[in-house]
């Protein structure tokens, strides 16, 4: 298949095989073994410009095996390093986002001031630093540092915008 990448601005051929269609905020994945990469990947069927039907036995992996790559972190996006975000929301978004379901692993609990606190895993931030950002100066990163850091980055350059 020919798969256009919008992050990277490429385009490229790959050989797959295909595993399951998921359904996810709004847009089809498709998730497949990428024989070039050698790795599940999760694509976005409109990314997919050209497919063609190889002769070649598909490799059927357990799903099982699927659901711990593919749905260990947080979202759409894949991998095996799991990483724990730890973020504390103000009392006034804490009423939104505590009954809101963000992975089937969080932990939250609120503070003694009536704040928030949520734990959930990632693998990778993209998705995630998406979301909180959605709660602007109602939320913070407490960990872990690296997260922290993207928040900030992206705050910078968020005020940077607004200063002209």
């Amino acid at each position: 298949m020919t798969h256009y990448n919008r992050s990277s601005h490429e385009t490229k051929v790959r050989d797959i095989t295909p595993q399951r269609l998921v359904y996810y905020r709004d847009n089809w994945y498709l998730d497949a073994w990428c024989h070039w990469s050698e790795g599940l990947r999760s694509l976005a069927v409109d990314s997919l410009e050209q497919v063609v039907i190889l002769p070649d036995p598909a490799l059927e992996l357990d799903e099982a095996a699927l659901e711990v790559e593919l749905a260990a972190g947080y979202g759409i996006f894949s991998g095996a390093e799991v990483q724990w975000a730890l973020l504390r929301f103000t009392p006034e978004r804490s009423r939104w986002v505590q009954a809101k379901v963000w992975h089937p692993q969080k932990q939250g609990q609120r503070d003694e001031q009536g704040r928030y606190c949520l734990k959930l895993p990632y693998t990778q931030s993209q998705e995630l630093v998406m979301d909180i950002l959605r709660h602007v100066d109602q939320v913070e990163v407490l960990e872990p540092r690296g997260l922290r850091r993207e928040i900030q980055a992206t705050a910078q350059r968020l005020a940077a915008l607004y200063q002209k």
